[in-house]
């Protein structure tokens, strides 16, 4: 534990470990990719693929590792006894920093299947990361201002090619499909422009989700709805690597998925975009609350539920 030292030198040690961990399995990674690339069968894949995933799982592994010796950062997880590590499984979580990734993976690494990430259209030219990310078929999405989608409707069916093609991929080995529903990092400034009304939430966008679920819905076994909270504020990563965060707060539930949602037509059916829209609303709004009361918990310094 190298606590001891000052933050600026915990967060270079834990910097150059972080990059020394990634360019080692992303060379394995790359590798493997490359026989994938040569011969892309679907009895090829679905060799591949488990290999792939279990190298990005001993990265994020590993990740944790630099994270236990050089973070001070005090972790109250709750709910991931009850996991298992078979099967497909559609995950939703607040979004408030880059952070929450490196959250995600390290107390659901091992735990489930490996979390494929929606990712934006520009995170595929991140230096050595965006291609393992392709590398791994994280499904990139491109982002249409709404006056865009107005003036050319077409370009919703973008989106829905890309995940439509992620999801056959997902369905060959066990995954876990990652959504930040909120689509965007939690700021005051985006929660008073959108009027959320929601207290720590951004208003969710439902349409990734929904994509997801026709596609693959008879697939998932539940959904896991995860919650974090940083008691002293949303750290920027720098200030995570430098061992500034001095507790993480995370709560796992999985949460039963309505039959109905794998057959229904988002797009072309109003009556079940409603029914869509309401159910999302009432798990923000449980959601909402529950860090609400966390907050309160971790104010007052009691047992947080």
């Amino acid at each position: 534990m190298l606590g001891f030292l000052p933050p600026l030198m915990r967060g270079l040690i834990a910097l150059t470990l972080l990059v020394v961990n990634t360019l080692f399995w992303c060379a394995i990674l790359f590798a493997v990719s490359l026989v994938k690339l040569a011969l892309p069968m679907h009895s090829v894949r679905a060799r591949i693929d488990p290999l792939l995933n279990a190298i990005a799982t001993q990265w994020i592994a590993f990740n944790s590792v630099w994270m236990r010796l050089t973070q001070p950062t005090q972790w109250d997880v709750e709910g991931v006894e009850e996991l298992r590590y078979a099967g497909w499984y559609l995950v939703n979580c607040n979004h408030q920093s880059w952070v929450d990734i490196f959250v995600l993976q390290h107390v659901l690494n091992r735990r489930i299947p490996l979390l494929k990430f929606f990712l934006k259209q520009q995170l595929i030219y991140v230096p050595v990361i965006g291609l393992a990310w392709w590398a791994l078929d994280f499904p990139f999405m491109r982002r249409h201002s709404r006056a865009a989608l107005r003036a050319n409707p077409a370009l919703r069916d973008q989106d829905r090619e890309t995940t439509r093609r992620a999801c056959e991929k997902f369905a060959l080995v066990p995954t876990c499909v990652m959504n930040f529903a909120e689509g965007t990092r939690f700021t005051r400034a985006k929660h008073a422009a959108q009027s959320s009304p929601y207290r720590h939430l951004l208003k969710p966008k439902a349409g990734a989700l929904a994509l997801a679920l026709n596609a693959m819905g008879e697939k998932f076994h539940s959904l896991i709805d995860a919650t974090i909270v940083y008691p002293q504020g949303a750290p920027t990563f720098w200030q995570f690597l430098c061992g500034r965060t001095e507790r993480v707060v995370v709560r796992i539930r999985q949460l039963p998925i309505p039959p109905e949602f794998a057959a229904g037509d988002y797009t072309g059916d109003a009556a079940f975009r409603s029914t869509f829209h309401q159910w999302l609303a009432r798990l923000w709004e449980e959601k909402d609350a529950q860090i609400e009361a966390l907050r309160a918990a971790e104010t007052h310094g009691a047992p947080s539920a």
